[in-house]
């Protein structure tokens, strides 16, 4: 007997991602273009940084709408896990810049090369309220893709400061060097962030149990719902880093009637209610009916608790 739930959520605000997404491309360009013009590395580091927010919130926002499209025959589960490309794509375009960027300055470091102080300074406060109304426009969106963009832009309203710092500190002291030195720090957070994003999304693809799910509590938490012996055949896994898969077979007492079965269910998903579940599927077994994957079976009810 298998029950099937499924649990659709349309988060966020598709308009504010859209707002924040212009916004962010406009001022990209105009760090480009600034960055050339000031002959500052830091600037075109921040601007690969801006470059990558802009990527992910318009994918975000395409997404937004795309991956709530809901399941057809050809993706049965819907297409959640295309927003996964996105953090891809993401990924290889910061990398790209990232070396880039690190190839660029490497020289400058050997040899620093004047930039123009109060023209760094203009784009830093530029960059400043720029990134500041973005993040404030995001600021009351309860979709995990806006919450997460809005903590990027604050981190881009943080490096515009270190920028402004900089140029405040070249008008007074001729020190060339700590504009390569910002734009080292900029790349090598950037790569490190990328890193860590990809590490993730290769996971996600191998069905890897998300981080933040104990397995074994699930486990004792269903075990624990009345009328429920055991629990093997757990299986969680993430479409998109957000929306979670559920599928267990679960051993109930013989003698319970269809009315049990549903109390079951109920208590099955209030177990697991917070974990963000999109579809829980459930297969029960009747007291010592042969499970047709038995020798699985024993292993898991061996596993430690």
């Amino acid at each position: 007997m298998t029950h099937h739930d499924h649990h659709h959520h349309h988060h966020g605000n598709a308009e504010n991602l859209r707002a924040a997404f212009f916004l962010n491309l406009g001022f990209t360009l105009i760090e480009l273009v600034g960055g050339l013009l000031t002959n500052s590395v830091a600037i075109l580091s921040d601007a690969l940084h801006d470059l990558g927010d802009s990527l992910a919130l318009g994918l975000a926002w395409f997404l937004q709408n795309y991956a709530n499209k809901g399941s057809d025959p050809q993706f049965s589960y819907g297409y959640r896990r295309f927003s996964l490309l996105g953090a891809v794509i993401n990924a290889l375009v910061l990398t790209v810049g990232s070396v880039f960027i690190l190839i660029e300055t490497v020289p400058r470091l050997l040899s620093p090369e004047p930039f123009n102080a109060v023209g760094m300074i203009g784009l830093a406060v530029l960059g400043v309220a720029v990134n500041g109304f973005a993040a404030y426009r995001l600021r009351g969106d309860k979709g995990s893709n806006a919450e997460v963009m809005s903590l990027h832009l604050l981190e881009d309203v943080l490096g515009w400061v270190a920028v402004l710092i900089v140029g405040v500190i070249s008008l007074f002291v001729s020190l060339p060097i700590l504009d390569p030195l910002l734009a080292l720090a900029i790349a090598a957070y950037i790569l490190y962030n990328v890193v860590q994003k990809l590490i993730g999304t290769v996971e996600l693809f191998l069905q890897r149990v998300p981080g933040n799910i104990d397995l074994e509590r699930v486990r004792r938490d269903l075990v624990q719902v009345d009328n429920v012996e055991s629990a093997h055949h757990l299986h969680i896994w993430s479409l998109d880093g957000e929306h979670h898969v559920l599928t267990a077979h679960l051993v109930v007492a013989e003698h319970i009637t269809r009315e049990d079965l549903v109390c079951i269910k109920q208590g099955c998903r209030d177990a697991v209610h917070d974990l963000e579940l999109e579809h829980i599927t459930l297969e029960f077994e009747f007291g010592d009916e042969d499970c047709s994957m038995h020798h699985d079976h024993a292993h898991e009810e061996a596993a430690p608790a």
